[in-house]
């Protein structure tokens, strides 16, 4: 089952208009990502909760990492650069955290507010390696922004 993005964004607007709690906005995406696609084996956000720092929001999946720093790992790289982390195996990536030891591949997006700060980061966990591609991550971030765009 390959995710049907046109579907998926319709879905989420619909469940979030004019919802601006940041944690509901977050457990519906989580939610509705991981079950729009078998690919996403672990689905779910790490708020930053003070500078340099990320502690884990809702998900769908196994149990994650309870604190991630931003010096480590794929979910601290994209909260520290502001930049999408598509990493096809994890086994190769500097510093990689294993939270889970079925992960090989992982894509992490960078989540901003309306005034453009880095709220968290939306990691996607995949048992298969190289699971993701520059289309996923075009997607997806277009799902975020319009959906936190309102926070």
């Amino acid at each position: 089952m390959k995710t049907d993005y046109e579907t998926l964004a319709k879905t989420i607007a619909a469940l979030t208009e004019g919802e601006t709690d940041q944690v509901a906005l977050m457990a519906t995406v989580a939610c509705e990502v991981h079950h729009s696609d078998d690919r996403f084996d672990w689905t779910g956000f790490y708020r930053v909760v003070e500078p340099g720092l990320l502690k884990i929001g809702p998900y769908q999946g196994g149990h994650g990492c309870l604190v991630i720093p931003f010096e480590r790992g794929v979910c601290g790289a994209a909260a520290r650069t502001g930049e999408v982390q598509l990493v096809p195996d994890v086994d190769a990536f500097p510093g990689h955290i294993a939270c889970a030891s079925s992960t090989r591949s992982e894509l992490v997006l960078p989540v901003h507010n309306a005034a453009g700060e880095v709220i968290a980061v939306f990691d996607i966990d995949s048992d298969q390696p190289d699971a993701f591609s520059a289309d996923d991550a075009e997607y997806l971030s277009g799902i975020l922004s319009r959906t936190f765009a309102q926070v």
